[in-house]
Order: C-alpha cells, then sequence, then structure tokens
C-alpha cells in the first residue's frame, strides 16, 4: 500500500515544488518507510510508502527505468512468473523479484497503453510518458483500489485520496448535489465516476485514462467475462478446481511473513483462513497467521465459532469487543473525519485505533468476502438456460445430486414462497423519503431515481446467472466495501486483502453449476470436510436480528442535534422524524441524512494542511485566490 499524487500542468506551467511537497507529506498516513518525490518542469509526482511485501524493502518511487518515463503506484500485481515470462519474450530485461511498479512500468514500455489487459491484480498508478508528454493512469478491474483526480483548466491532479487533492489551492470545496443525493437515499453514491465533491472525479474500475495537451479520453479495458457453465464428469473436479484457484488468489496476496484473518466464524473467512494455513504449511512459508474477531452483543455468537476454527487449523485469534466501537449516546458530538459521508450505520469511524491496535501483528489482512455474492442462489435462469439447450439429462442429474446431497426438493423454499406471496405480510418496504428538499428532489428528478434503482430494468446479461454476475463484478456496494476498508477511511498502517473476489477465483464461481454447488456454499463446505469443525460446516447463514439492528442505529438518534448551514440545501429538518423509525428503511434513511450533518460540520468545512491539521475554509479560499493571481 502507497500514497500517490500527481500535478500535470499541460499549459507548460512548472509544479510548485512546495506545494508538491506538502501533498506528498499528507500521504504519510499511507506510508511511513519511505517518502520521495520528482520534479520535472511542469510534471510531479509524489510517494510514500508501506511496506507489506519481501520485494518491497528496496522499492523506491517514483520510479524510471533511466528514461524519461516515470511511474507512480500503489499496486500488487498478481501472476507475477507468467507476467515476467511474457515480457521477457518481448525483450524486458526483468527477474524474479522485481517490484510491483517495475513490473508495471516494464508492461508499459512493452505494450504501451494495453499494459492493463496484462495485468491481474490491484492497482492505482500513473505514467508520465515524456517523449510522448502524455499522463497514463489506470485502475485494476474489481477496483479494490481508489483512484481519483482532478481536472481544472491546463491542470491535472491524481492520488489515492481525495483529502489529499483537496489541499490543491484550485481545488474547490463545491458539492456535487447528486452524490450526496444518493448518499442521503442509497446511504452510496451510485456513479462510480464522481464524488461528493464536484472538482474531483474517480476512475472507475477497469478503467484507463490518458491526457495530453490537446485532450483527454477514458477507456474501459476490461469487461467482466460471461462464460457457459462448465460441466466436469467427476464431481471432485470442481473441489480439486477451487482448491487450486483459491491457493493461488491466496498465495499472490500473502508474500510477507506475517498476515492477519479477518474471521467471523462463518463459512466464508473460515475457509479462507484453512486455504491459507495449508498453504503455508505446503510451501514451507513459515508463515505468522493470526485470526482476528470482533464480537458483539448484536449478533450471532461469532467468537464461539470461530475460536473453534482457530483451535482446529492451529492459529491463535484475538478477539475485539466490537461493542465499544459501536455506536453510543453521545455521537453526534464526536470529532472524526471522513473524505465522504460516512456510509456505515453500523461502526461509525470513532475509533481508529482499533485499527492501529490489530494493525501491532501485520500490515496485512485477509478478509473472505466474495462467496455471498457469488454463490447467491439463482436458478431460475439456470433452469431456462438447460432447457433452452435441451439438456435435459444435466437437469435431471442435477436434480438428482442435489436431493441425494441436500435431501429436499431444489429450491422448495424459494418456490413456495412465490407461491404463497399473495399471503405474505412483511415489513413495508422503502419509500421516497418525504425530508429530502423539494427543490433538489425536482432539480435532479430524484423519484425517478429512486424507482430505477428500487425496481431496474431487467439485466441484459446471458445466459445463466445475471443478478450473480451484477453482484460480483458491477454492484456498487463492493466498492464503497473497498473505500471503507482503504487507508482513507482506517487511517492505519494496514491493508485488507480479498483472494475470493481474484478475477481467477469470481469467474470461477460464475462458471460451475449453480445445482448443487451454490446452495448453502456447498462448494465451500464440500471443500472444507474435515479442514474445518463440523459445527461450522453445517452452520446456517446467520444475520443480525432486526430488532438489535434497529436499537442499534436508534442510540443516540434523537433529538437531532444543531444542523450545518448547508444541510437545509439537502434535507428539511423540520420533516425528518423525531420519533423511533417504523422500520430498517427509514432508520437507515434517518442515519445517513444525520451521518451528513456531522459530514459536513467535521470534514467538509475542513481543508488541511501537509501536517494532517485542520485548517479553516476561509484560509483555503484565500490560498486559490492568491494562486490564481
Amino acid at each position: 500500500m502507497s500514497g500517490i499524487v500527481g500535478i500535470v500542468h499541460f499549459d507548460c506551467a512548472p509544479v510548485d515544488r512546495d506545494l508538491l511537497q506538502r501533498l506528498t507529506d499528507f500521504q504519510s498516513f499511507r506510508g511511513p518507510d519511505a517518502k520521495q518525490i520528482w520534479l520535472s518542469g511542469n510534471v510531479g509526482f509524489g510517494h510514500t510508502l508501506l511496506k507489506t511485501t519481501d520485494e518491497s524493502e528496496h522499492e523506491v518511487q517514483p520510479f524510471t527505468l533511466g528514461s524519461d518515463i516515470w511511474i507512480v503506484a500503489d499496486a500488487r500485481v498478481d501472476a507475477q512468473r507468467d507476467l515476467i515470462a511474457e515480457l521477457q519474450v518481448l525483450g524486458q530485461l526483468v527477474t524474479p523479484g522485481a517490484t510491483d511498479v517495475e513490473l508495471l512500468l516494464r508492461a508499459y514500455l512493452a505494450w504501451g497503453e494495453d499494459c492493463v489487459e496484462h495485468l491481474l491484480g490491484d492497482f492505482a498508478f500513473g505514467i508520465w510518458d515524456g517523449p510522448r508528454q502524455r499522463l497514463f493512469c489506470a485502475r485494476d478491474q474489481m477496483g479494490v483500489k481508489c483512484f481519483y483526480y482532478a481536472h481544472l483548466g491546463s491542470c491535472v491532479i491524481f492520488s489515492n485520496s481525495i483529502e489529499c487533492i483537496r489541499l490543491h489551492p484550485l481545488v474547490s470545496n463545491r458539492l456535487n448535489d447528486l452524490a450526496i443525493a444518493d448518499f442521503l437515499l442509497f446511504q452510496l453514491n451510485l456513479d462510480q465516476t464522481t464524488t461528493s465533491f464536484a472538482d474531483i472525479q474517480r476512475l472507475p474500475p477497469a478503467h484507463r485514462a490518458m491526457w495530453r495537451n490537446n485532450g483527454t479520453h477514458q477507456r474501459q479495458y476490461w469487461a467482466a467475462p460471461i462464460d457457459e457453465p462448465v460441466f466436469y464428469k467427476r464431481a471432485d473436479d470442481y473441489i480439486d478446481q477451487f482448491r487450486e484457484l483459491t491457493k493461488q488468489a491466496v498465495s499472490d496476496r500473502l508474500r510477507t511473513k506475517r498476515v492477519g484473518m479477518l474471521m467471523s466464524g462463518g463459512i466464508d473467512s473460515s475457509t479462507m483462513a484453512a486455504v491459507t494455513c495449508e498453504l503455508s504449511r505446503e510451501r514451507s512459508l513459515n508463515l505468522d497467521l493470526r485470526a482476528f474477531t470482533t464480537i458483539t452483543s448484536f449478533g450471532p455468537d461469532e467468537g464461539f465459532y470461530a475460536g473453534l476454527v482457530a483451535e482446529k487449523i492451529g492459529i491463535p485469534i484475538e478477539y475485539r469487543d466490537g461493542d465499544e466501537e459501536s455506536i453510543h449516546s453521545n455521537w453526534e458530538n464526536v470529532r472524526f473525519q471522513t473524505a465522504e459521508p460516512a456510509s456505515n450505520t453500523g461502526v461509525l469511524p470513532i475509533h481508529p485505533t482499533s485499527w492501529d491496535q490489530i494493525g501491532i501483528h501485520s500490515r496485512v489482512f485477509l478478509q473472505g468476502e466474495g462467496p455471498d455474492n457469488a454463490l447467491a442462489v439463482e436458478w431460475k435462469p439456470y433452469v431456462t438456460y438447460l432447457l433452452r439447450q435441451r439438456r435435459y439429462g444435466r437437469l435431471l442429474r442435477d436434480t438428482a445430486t442435489y436431493l441425494a446431497t441436500h435431501k429436499r426438493i431444489p429450491f422448495w423454499g424459494k418456490i413456495s414462497s412465490a407461491l404463497r406471496k399473495d399471503d405474505y405480510q412483511g415489513p413495508s418496504g422503502p419509500s421516497f423519503p418525504a425530508w429530502i428538499s423539494k427543490d433538489l428532489e425536482s432539480r435532479l428528478s430524484l423519484r425517478a431515481r429512486w424507482e430505477n434503482f428500487y425496481d431496474p430494468p431487467p439485466p441484459q446479461i446471458p445466459p445463466t446467472r445475471p443478478r450473480n454476475h451484477s453482484l460480483v463484478y458491477t454492484h456498487v456496494e463492493n466498492w464503497e466495501m473497498f473505500r471503507l476498508h482503504d487507508a482513507e477511511a482506517t487511517q492505519a498502517h494496514v491493508e485488507i486483502r480479498y483472494p475470493f473476489m481474484d478475477l481467477r477465483v469470481s469467474r470461477f464461481f460464475l462458471m460451475i453449476p449453480p445445482v448443487p454447488w451454490y446452495h448453502s456454499k456447498y462448494l465451500l463446505r464440500r471443500a472444507m470436510k474435515g479442514k474445518l469443525p463440523v459445527s461450522v460446516l453445517r452452520r446456517p447463514k446467520e444475520a443480525t436480528p432486526t430488532s438489535l439492528m434497529m436499537e442499534r442505529i436508534e442510540r443516540g438518534r434523537l433529538p437531532l442535534m444543531e444542523t450545518a448551514p448547508e444541510f437545509s440545501s439537502y434535507v428539511n429538518s423540520e420533516r425528518l422524524p423525531t420519533v423511533a423509525p417504523d422500520n430498517m428503511w427509514t432508520a437507515g434513511g434517518i442515519m445517513s441524512a444525520r451521518l451528513f450533518n456531522h459530514w459536513l460540520q467535521y470534514s467538509y468545512r475542513n481543508a488541511y494542511n501537509a501536517s494532517g491539521e485542520a485548517i479553516s475554509d476561509e484560509f483555503s479560499s484565500e490560498r486559490r485566490n492568491q494562486q490564481a493571481n
């Protein structure tokens, strides 16, 4: 993990060294191990380093291979052996042990802007190509790494931190009204090209961008594959392939001797921990692996099951008290900074020391996110596909396998629920909040946006599992999760990695037949037979009880605290409910409004100096005026 920043003046005006240094210094929260800038006339890059791999011990950025082409990157390059072999064929003198940033630059030298089509991993980088006088930038396919930029006149500023870009005197505090409206309505920004600030944009996942003095363009370089189902002759072939791909993904994300595992007592993170231990023993990695489990009074007993897993696979476990980090009655008076309005209504970022404390063990943590979305049961498109292809024998075999495996009719619960839907009387669903500013609602056509979100048109993704495909590759909540685990949110020297969201693993998940492998994540449960405790393998998926979640969200909500001046442009305070909400949808909306108000008061109205100390917005405006003059 690294902090990156770049400034390019396409009108050939020189970059201010002091300004570049201040922006780089600000990124020290991302990288305490080294700090360096490179400046050449109208171009300047800055980098702060956090050493998270063995190779990074001798990494230096900004980086060049002795030419006029420079790179600055926050990156981890996977499948390095294959990439190095390709580069060597093309004459690149690269050897095993090369740093990630060297591999990225050599890929650019070999393939130009098409280099991203040859890359696997998590990355965000910028390359200044001096001979061609162009700035080339890219972001990884899944969007794990953040990349923001501001293009103001002839100046381009980029970074992986929003607040770093806000330091530049040309960048205003003007808000992006649609992004704020999305946050209030949906708890996240639906547009992955924008941020909460009008001047600061976001490079979407799987996109590359090129700036020249005569213009700029962006292009999507990768699209999620749509594969036909793969049918193996032996059931064990699915298990073997899953284990092999998962080990590849974990191996690429280790490359260090000390690793932490964010482990609940569920099947996903437990599988990840077991695979990591097995890989370490097979390859004699001598890995120092420790599990970290958060325990709260608001949900299932994760600590009990996580303890069983840790004992079974033979790793130490540390328990964290999640209740200490929960919302408390005075949270609105607690000062905490977030780059954009915080969307986490369960645990607010008011205890940054929590991440620092687990970071004492390791700078790299693995997380089990992925199977919930990839293996969500979606049977209708698959059955339709088999019938359309006249694969009646396959349908019969799958049904028989399911009956033998699960001792029940396939998907009977979903079918019976659908047949009884007219009699079902569940909690009321979401309704458009009455407290949204009428002017904002009208000006941005928010009701139409609301209806399209909750009743979207059918996906145009054939053939067998469109919903899973969307949840894995293009779901905005994935990108929000990455952002909330990024150092700009945690303010800790910790990097979270997601092996189950590796492109190779995700693709395999979406290629296997849903029957029987999706139901209750049967793929993971069968693959881990004998490797995890039986009680964990048989444990059903548990959700936090709604009543407890409501109690947690309602804490400290009333009465509404003093509002920021800008608040009334978005929310009608008089219509904001002052009684306990009637359902989760209403509660979540009210919390978003209050979180937004807190952000306006403590984050938005502050700019920052290089040491991270807040300075007044008025001073920031004065700096911008001086720069303009």
